[in-house]
């Protein structure tokens, strides 16, 4: 299959901006992949699509304040690196700008001084290696100085650092929100569970990769990004006991889906402890293993993202659902609006 089969017409004033002030107002389209019914609702109303015995998996990744502004400590010139991946001890890769000027034993200052970096690989692609120097803990520091790593496409600035994180984040490591989570309220979740559905928990660290565009025409030659995922024993205890009795495992977002996949792949359908790297890539011929339904976020045309949700309920019907909701006015992207497909 071709990229531009995954294409659409998206107005730019439907690129949600900024979150709703409440979480769970936003709007949510329930699509049915068998009878090919759309229902436009509310996204608290996702309780009603869920029954007794269900499970509902969400990942509990949390992001980092991964962007940091300094200057470079001989010429005060101003730098901004995006932290990707944590090497070894205080050792991180980093996307760097300007890249050019950061050469090995550059050291960069930022805030008052209390936390440092100095270069010590060059990568491509405006790559580096750091090792970062600071007083106290790493992560309270990057908390006080840091910004949070919002999509190229939003241009607003986010007032409230935590509605770029699920209300259940725990889980530090990723460089994006699982964008799906951002509609639970906490009271929201107790109603969900006191109907008798399950909660179970994942983590994967969302990479940058997420926002990656397909670059190839034939999407059998597209190079997909890895991220970490780890997934307990107990969690893998209660999917198999909802599988097996007949209930329903519905994931949160695309990176439960692929997590859930990767662990079904792996182990020939069932689920079990496991921890590692995946870069699995879920496209239209996939027979899903795990999951039964979920709920996702409208997503960038020609994304491997539209192409999993296609994988699930098939590109023509998912291309409908989307014009349907370009016609209802709904919000796209990281803040925007929800669907369910089930």
């Amino acid at each position: 299959m071709n990229t531009k089969d995954f294409d659409f017409d998206l107005p730019e004033e439907l690129i949600a901006q900024t979150p709703l002030e409440k979480r769970d107002a936003s709007k949510l389209l329930i699509i049915d992949k068998t009878t090919k019914m759309f229902v436009d609702t509310h996204f608290d109303h996702i309780i009603d699509e869920l029954n007794p015995g269900d499970a509902l998996v969400m990942n509990n990744t949390r992001v980092l304040p991964a962007r940091l502004y300094g200057q470079k400590e001989k010429t005060n010139g101003h730098v901004e690196l995006l932290l990707l991946k944590n090497q070894e001890g205080d050792a991180w890769e980093v996307l760097a700008k300007p890249a050019k000027r950061l050469k090995v034993g550059s050291v960069i200052i930022f805030g008052d001084g209390r936390l440092k970096a100095t270069v010590t690989k060059e990568l491509e692609h405006g790559g580096r290696i750091v090792v970062f120097s600071y007083e106290g803990i790493f992560l309270e520091v990057l908390e006080s100085l840091g910004e949070m790593p919002l999509p190229p496409y939003i241009h607003e600035k986010l007032e409230d650092k935590e509605r770029y994180q699920t209300v259940y984040a725990k889980e530090n490591g990723s460089a994006a929100a699982p964008t799906a989570g951002l509609h639970f309220t906490k009271e929201l979740l107790e109603k969900i569970e006191k109907k008798g559905v399950k909660l179970v928990y994942l983590t994967l660290h969302v990479g940058l990769g997420t926002f990656r565009p397909v670059a190839v025409d034939n999407i059998e030659e597209h190079d997909m990004h890895s991220e970490f995922y780890h997934f307990s024993e107990e969690a893998a205890n209660t999917l198999n006991e909802v599988k097996a009795s007949g209930h329903r495992v519905i994931a949160v977002g695309t990176t439960s889906i692929r997590t859930l996949e990767t662990i079904g792949n792996k182990f020939n359908g069932q689920l079990k402890a496991d921890s590692g790297w995946t870069n699995i890539f879920i496209k239209p011929g996939y027979e899903f293993k795990i999951v039964d339904a979920f709920s996702t976020n409208f997503h960038l045309p020609k994304s491997t993202l539209v192409m999993l949700v296609s994988a699930f309920a098939g590109r023509e019907f998912v291309l409908s659902a989307y014009q349907h909701a370009i016609d209802e006015n709904y919000r796209f992207f990281s803040f925007g609006d929800a669907m369910f497909i089930k």
